[in-house]
C-alpha cells in the first residue's frame, strides 16, 4: 500500500497518512510507537509530572558524598587552573559586586529553567506535534543520563568549595535563588553539580526554537538562552563552567538517543501528523 502526503510550505512532506483497507498490513506495535504521532494532552501531563517526580527523586536519592564532591571540586578548580581558564571566581566576584544585577541571575537561575523549558514543551505540543515526542526524547534522554553522572562523579558547587574563594550569592542577597541554599538545601542534593541540567535544558529549548521556530528574532533569542544561562550559573557560583560541558555531552547523547529511535533528528520530522483513527474494519465478505 502506498502512502497519501500533503507538502508543506517547506517543500517538504509534512503529514503522511498510510493508506490501508484492511488491517492486513498493519505495522507491528514496534514500528507504531517508534512513528510521530499527535500527542494526548492528558498523557503528556502526567508523563512530565511522574519523569520529573522521579528524576528529582532518584537524584535526592544519590548519597550526598561530601568528602569526595568536595575533592573533586579542588580537582577541576586546579586542573583549569593549570589550563589556564579559571574565570568563575572572577566573574562571580565581578557582578556580585552589581547587587540588582546578582538579585536578578538568582532569580533567573530558580525561575527560568522551568518557565522556559514547559513553555518550549507547550510550543512544540501545539504547534509542532509531529515533532513533539522526538524533541521530548531528546529531554527525557538527556536528564535520564544526568543522573549517572550525579551518581559516578558527585562535585560541590563552587560556593560550597573549602577556602572560600567563592560569593553564595543567595545566602549574601537574601534571594530564593537555589534548592540548595538557605532553607531548601535539605530538599535537594548539593553535591549533584555536574553535569549542569541548567545548561542541558537551557541549551535544548535554544535549538530546538533555533531550528523549528519562523520568526528571525525568535530564532535569535534561542540560542541567546543557553549563553545568559551559562553567564548565570557560572556568577551565581552554582557551577563550573566545566559543569556546562558535562550537560552538553548529555544533550549530545539524548539527540542520539532520539536519532536511533525515530530514525532522523527532530527538526526533520513532519510538522503535523494525521489525527487518530480506529482500526480498519474487515473487509465484508462479498
Amino acid at each position: 500500500m502506498s502512502d497519501s502526503t500533503v507538502t508543506g510550505p517547506e517543500g517538504r512532506e509534512e503529514v503522511a497518512v498510510p493508506r490501508t483497507v484492511t488491517g492486513e498490513d498493519r505495522p507491528g506495535p514496534l514500528i507504531r510507537l517508534r512513528r510521530p504521532r499527535r500527542p494526548r494532552l492528558w498523557f503528556e501531563i502526567l508523563l512530565i509530572a511522574v519523569s520529573y517526580w522521579t528524576y528529582s527523586l532518584i537524584r535526592n536519592a544519590v548519597p550526598e558524598q561530601r568528602g569526595k564532591a568536595l575533592r573533586n571540586a579542588d580537582w577541576i578548580w586546579r586542573t583549569e587552573h593549570t589550563l589556564g581558564v579559571a574565570v568563575e571566581q572572577s566573574v562571580n566576584h565581578a557582578v556580585n559586586s552589581l547587587s540588582w544585577l546578582i538579585v536578578g541571575m538568582n532569580y533567573y537561575y530558580a525561575t527560568l529553567h522551568f518557565v522556559v523549558t514547559i513553555g518550549v514543551l507547550v510550543w512544540l505540543y501545539r504547534w509542532h506535534p509531529g515533532r513533539y515526542a522526538a524533541t521530548r526524547l531528546v529531554l527525557f534522554a538527556t536528564t535520564g543520563v544526568a543522573l549517572a553522572g550525579y551518581y559516578l562523579f558527585p562535585l560541590a558547587p563552587p560556593r560550597l568549595m573549602r577556602g572560600g574563594y567563592f560569593v553564595d550569592t543567595v545566602t549574601v542577597h537574601h534571594t530564593w535563588g537555589s534548592m540548595a541554599s538557605g532553607d531548601l538545601k535539605h530538599m535537594s542534593n548539593q553535591y549533584a553539580a555536574m553535569p549542569s541540567m541548567h545548561i542541558g535544558w537551557s541549551l535544548w529549548c535554544g535549538l530546538t526554537i533555533f531550528a523549528l521556530a519562523s520568526v528571525p528574532w525568535v530564532r535569535v533569542l534561542g540560542l541567546l538562552y543557553p549563553a545568559a544561562t551559562l553567564l548565570v550559573i557560572v556568577a551565581t557560583a552554582n557551577h563550573f563552567w566545566l559543569d556546562a560541558v558535562g550537560g552538553v555531552l548529555c544533550l549530545g547523547f539524548g539527540f542520539a538517543v532520539a536519532r536511533v529511535w525515530y530514525g532522523s533528528l527532530p527538526h526533520a520530522l513532519p510538522r503535523r501528523v494525521p489525527a487518530r483513527t480506529p482500526a480498519p474494519a474487515q473487509a465484508l465478505s462479498s
